[in-house]
């Protein structure tokens, strides 16, 4: 339904002095939200009278609920060179919005008919009731301003059962119109050939609320789709996808009630989620000849995405519908949406580089061009020319991107994985799944797994031994990619350990809590041993080619020490050994010699014997497998032998050029526990014959 909307005359004074009559439609209730009962699309029409010359102004006006704006006028092929502005106020919060520039350079159609308008192209600005505009013409230019100018509001109303319930329309209500919408033919209704992809899913006419008495000319047919020409509509892209089909519906009502033409310009519409909806009536599977792209509708196929993307990219679920109806209506016709087509101009112009088009001469086009690349227009914008690259790719294929980013329940060592025998391999791609037909996981060249295009990774069984692992991607289009091999070993030995981790006194500082102990161990793997960890009595972690830890150990207390060798493939084994070590005090020891205690919370257990005697000596007897010998050290400390098991072992300089006491000076370790005697003997060292000892560590 289209009405005019009720006007009162009135006047304004402008800053130069001249006065501007305008026109006032009657207000509405006023700012609110917009009621859901179901609500006819109306299209209103507000007249921009004379005014100063080259201009023309509308205030700010109260007005019906709208959702989409724009201005025309009279004469179709006539363009408007100057600017057009309008402001808006917001149903929901009253508010007046700031102003927007509409786009003037709609394509005009290229068979006029009569009661056609120019028109610019429609914005969407959401839900209001109120307008301001103002049309000037280009500065520096004296051409007067069209005759009939207008600014049109368009209330998409709330047609479908959907919007009735305020929600997103459910997926399974977006189904594809499989044959032309009911209509007569001008021209004879082509078959409609085989894809050699699958059609996506495409929101019928009737799916986003077409009115069909708005469009009663039968369709007219191409003899084929050689290109396919991607725009976008304008306007806010801020839209609520639960909304599309209000847009799609609002700009159906501009092009068929203010521009006059008989059926909406485009062949598709897409929304920022990815959503197709058949545009233009005729069938989605048929050559419909459109009303987008000036000169060269006749051998192309139009898209659309709503919103303004002249600095903002598209979505790219935009971008893979964009992507997928492209690839569908070339694949009709065996054209790769990544090459180039000669099309035939219709009208002799220029588009927006400067190329010049002659009638009926024939030109270079990519399959998926640009509006811009065959009209003097901005469109699609800046933002989404940009990525037009990207569109044709992805409806070409093959897949992009393809790579194996992880494989777990494994280990790399340098560019080799381990495994016991089942790995999952993901992969990723940049190319959308929707167009892809399958991943297949290949184990040295054979597809051992498959999954959708949605697939991003799979269990393997692998057998023991070296294997390859690739992934291939096989595009919507039939063309593949492989990625490049992984090299998976999958083993199931576990290391070994030579024997079990051996534990061995060393040199250091003893306390009744704690002696200095050395820790040794032994592992292998017959793949790629990764890390030894100590479990018990204390946790570390080791790599592949340490054998040696030093640690401490309690005194008088059984630990067993416990270790387990990994390799990459994640097999282990554990292998430990129980330990104790026994602190023996010098009052333990048999004595030669003259020898005086001493006390002090310094020393071991606070006693300590000492011997300036030459040839005093003390002697331990003991069971193990380690010995040390404890000592004070100071700046006048002497010299001692050592003796064992009767053999004179080494000779020890206890002096230190600082005092330090509970020294571990000297160690012997053997292979197993057996019977063992420690002697130390003074040497009488001159100027300096102290000796001072702590007592004797031993392990068993």
């Amino acid at each position: 339904m289209k009405r005019r909307a009720w006007l009162t005359l009135g006047a304004v004074v402008l800053g130069g002095g001249g006065v501007v009559t305008y026109a006032t439609a009657s207000p509405s209730d006023g700012p609110g939200a917009a009621g859901q009962d179901r609500r006819p699309v109306e299209v209103y029409d507000l007249a921009l009278p004379g005014s100063a010359a080259g201009e023309r102004k509308l205030p700010r006006t109260g007005t019906e609920q709208f959702s989409l704006v724009g201005v025309s006028w009279t004469g179709a092929l006539k363009p408007l060179e100057g600017t057009a502005q309008v402001r808006t106020r917001s149903l929901e919060t009253g508010a007046w919005g700031a102003w927007h520039d509409l786009e003037l350079d709609a394509a005009p159609p290229e068979k006029p008919e009569a009661g056609m308008r120019g028109a610019s192209h429609p914005l969407w600005v959401g839900p209001s009731d109120g307008v301001e505009a103002r049309v000037a013409r280009e500065d520096g230019t004296t051409a007067a301003l069209p005759k009939g100018l207008e600014v049109n509001l368009v209330d998409p109303g709330v047609v479908t059962e959907a919007e009735t319930r305020m929600s997103a329309p459910e997926p399974a209500a977006f189904v594809a119109d499989e044959s032309p919408s009911p209509s007569s033919s001008s021209s004879p209704d082509p078959t409609a050939p085989p894809s050699t992809v699958p059609q996506p899913p495409v929101t019928s006419r009737a799916g986003w609320g077409a009115d069909e008495s708005k469009s009663p000319d039968p369709s007219e047919y191409n003899a084929d789709v050689k290109a396919v020409f991607v725009h976008h509509t304008d306007g806010a892209n801020d839209y609520d996808c639960a909304e599309s089909a209000s847009l799609v519906r609002g700009i159906y009502a501009y092009h068929t009630q203010v521009n006059k033409w008989n059926d909406v310009g485009y062949n598709f519409l897409v929304d920022k989620c990815g959503t197709v909806f058949e545009g233009r009536k005729g069938g989605i599977d048929r050559p419909v000849l459109g009303a987008h792209t000036y000169g060269f509708n006749r051998e192309s196929a139009g898209i659309a995405v709503l919103g303004e993307y002249g600095s903002t990219a598209a979505s790219g679920a935009a971008l893979t519908a964009v992507a997928r109806v492209s690839a569908w209506k070339l694949g009709q016709y065996g054209a790769d949406p990544s090459g180039s087509v000669q099309l035939t101009a219709g009208a002799t112009q220029k588009n927006y580089f400067g190329t010049s088009f002659t009638s009926g001469t024939a030109y270079t086009f990519k399959r998926v061009s640009a509006h811009r690349d065959g009209f003097n227009t901005q469109c699609p914008g800046d933002a989404l020319y940009a990525q037009l690259p990207t569109v044709r790719a992805w409806a070409a294929g093959p897949v992009a991107g393809l790579k194996i980013v992880s494989l777990t329940d494994a280990a790399a060592k340098g560019s080799t994985y381990y495994t016991k025998g089942t790995p999952v391999v993901r992969w990723s791609a940049t190319t959308p799944a929707a167009l892809i037909k399958r991943y297949e996981v290949l184990v040295d060249g054979r597809a051992v797994a498959a999954t959708s295009g949605a697939g991003y990774a799979k269990r393997l069984a692998l057998a023991v031994g070296t294997h390859t692992v690739t992934v291939r991607a096989t595009h919507q289009s039939g063309t593949t990619t492989t990625t490049a091999p992984l090299t998976v070993v999958a083993e199931t030995t576990a290391p070994t350990f030579t024997g079990p981790p051996t534990l061995a006194l060393r040199t250091g500082t003893v306390n009744t809590g704690s002696v200095p102990v050395a820790l040794r161990w032994k592992a292998a793997d017959d793949q790629a041993l990764r890390q030894v960890q100590l479990l018990s009595p204390a946790t570390a972690t080791f790599g592949a080619a340490a054998y040696l830890s030093n640690r401490t150990a309690k005194p008088g207390t059984a630990a067993t020490w416990s270790m387990r060798a990994y390799d990459y493939a994640g097999n282990y084994r554990n292998a430990s050994a129980t330990y104790t070590p026994v602190i023996l005090q010098e009052s333990a020891a048999v004595r030669t010699g003259s020898w005086s205690a001493r006390t002090s919370s310094s020393y071991l257990g606070g006693r300590s014997y000492s011997s300036a005697s030459k040839g005093a000596s003390l002697t331990w007897t003991f069971t193990g497998r380690s010995a040390a010998w404890v000592v004070s050290r100071a700046s006048s400390s002497g010299q001692a032998y050592v003796y064992v098991d009767g053999v004179k072992a080494a000779t020890v300089d206890l002096r230190s050029a600082t005092t330090r006491y509970r020294q571990a000076i000297w160690t012997k370790s053997w292979s197993a526990n057996a019977k063992h005697t420690v002697k130390i003997v003074v040497v009488g060292t001159s100027g300096r014959p102290t000796v001072t000892t702590d007592g004797l560590v031993y392990l068993r």
